[in-house]
């Protein structure tokens, strides 16, 4: 009888405290506005870059005349999208509290290393001019992607750690020269101006945002113009491209530098406003080269037209906005200087993708953020995503089932009936011993 009576006191604890964790579900706070404007438009760019990858690249692979049926990239695109949703699941949940500044400086001093790595022949291969890449049969790996990320990571850091410092020019700007600028140079030299542009940008954001003064930031952009217009003039890869800007389609060859701007923009003045049809394009499986990598927007711009693009621009401003209204509520100075940078990096990305497409800009080589096929730079993007939803939501990775109160089991009851029964009787010792 004793074993039956503590059975069920055990049976209605349990029942007592799963009710308990279902009530504390319940009572679980919903995300920030912010944090599912971030989920949302990065799910949509996704499935969108994945429907847009199939159908800039499947022609190619069909029309190779080597029997594929071209879902190569395809499902490659959708192998590292996967990975890259598993980090930035991880990060969104312990983001801030895994980026410490040792990890910090291992992946910046790992970046270094990869980049001399990249130029030595025999370990990066040459595509298109430039040694840019690691290469395992059809999986390419590039450094500085990764390079990108971990500047923007150490310079919140020291910006954060040194406030005092945007008072002086050379304080402020010397530190983080000695760093950026050599990897800057690296980049360079593989030649890739359109990631230097991107790192220069998002630097440039993290000090607007850390309170430089305005006249400071003048005369760095003075010099970062300088420093381009001198590379563009020194490098002839660089000079051709800039040139072919300045008239893109002056020289019908396919060999010319400005043969794919030119290509690009056939291609957007094809689709009209509403587009030929997804999947009906004709630029990209004879006349534009690259059209799922760098030149998606292209296909965009002919299948979808003019509102498929304002669509792809309408999820990037919803991106901006998440990631401004994430650093502005952030609590620390480090995480909002963060948000503010790793926003800028998706940005800075994206217009300048958009700007070469359209002829605003020269050439690049700089991919569409979740949208173009590049898996180093998806993976790297989704991983900033990854650390924008941890500072919008810190408290996702910290939030514990709450038992409910131990009063409800009925052990408890009968401790607190006997707890109250010895407590009178103690008052009563108590009232006769003082009377």
């Amino acid at each position: 009888m004793a074993a039956a009576t503590a059975g069920a006191r055990r049976a209605a604890g349990q029942r007592s405290d799963d009710a308990a964790r279902v009530r504390s579900s319940r009572r679980r706070p919903a995300p920030p506005l912010e944090h599912r404007i971030l989920v949302t438009a990065t799910l949509c760019l996704l499935a969108f870059g994945a429907v847009m990858v199939y159908s800039a690249s499947a022609p190619l692979g069909v029309l190779s005349g080597k029997g594929g049926t071209g879902t190569g990239e395809f499902i490659r695109y959708l192998v590292f999208g996967a990975l890259g949703l598993a980090v930035m699941q991880v990060l969104s949940k312990r983001g801030l509290t895994l980026l410490d500044r040792r990890l910090v400086n291992l992946l910046l001093f790992g970046s270094f290393a990869l980049l001399l790595l990249v130029l030595v022949p025999g370990f990066g291969v040459r595509i298109n001019g430039a040694r840019r890449w690691f290469a395992a049969g059809p999986i390419q790996f590039q450094p500085s992607e990764v390079m990108k990320l971990a500047l923007v990571l150490y310079v919140a850091r020291f910006l954060a750690d040194h406030p005092k410092r945007m008072r002086g020019f050379r304080q402020a700007i010397a530190p983080i020269a000695l760093v950026a600028g050599p990897a800057c140079l690296l980049v360079v030299v593989e030649p890739d101006l359109g990631t230097t542009l991107v790192i220069a940008f998002a630097i440039g954001a993290l000090l607007v945002a850390a309170g430089m003064p305005g006249r400071q930031l003048g005369i760095l952009a003075a010099f970062a113009v300088g420093c381009v217009i001198l590379l563009a003039i020194a490098q002839p890869y660089e000079r051709a491209r800039l040139t072919s800007f300045l008239h893109p389609c002056s020289s019908a060859m396919k060999s010319s530098t400005g043969y794919q701007s030119c290509q690009g923009q056939i291609a957007l003045g094809s689709g009209g406003l509403f587009g030929v049809g997804l999947g009906q394009g004709v630029q990209k499986a004879f006349y534009l080269p690259e059209a799922q990598t760098d030149f998606i927007l292209a296909v965009i711009g002919e299948e979808l037209g003019v509102l498929g693009i304002l669509g792809v621009v309408f999820l990037y401003g919803m991106i901006g906005y998440a990631g401004l209204r994430t650093a502005r509520r952030a609590a620390g100075r480090y995480a909002k200087l963060l948000a503010a940078g790793l926003t800028s990096l998706i940005l800075c990305q994206g217009i300048l993708n958009i700007f070469v497409v359209l002829g605003l800009a020269p050439l690049t080589g700089v991919p569409l953020p979740f949208i173009s096929y590049a898996p180093t730079n998806l993976c790297v993007m989704l991983v900033a995503v990854g650390l924008l939803l941890n500072i919008a939501h810190p408290g996702a990775g910290r939030l514990r089932l709450v038992e409910g109160p131990r009063s409800d089991r009925p052990e408890d009851r009968d401790r607190r009936r006997r707890d109250r029964r010895a407590r009178r009787a103690g008052d009563r010792r108590g009232g006769r011993t003082s009377g």
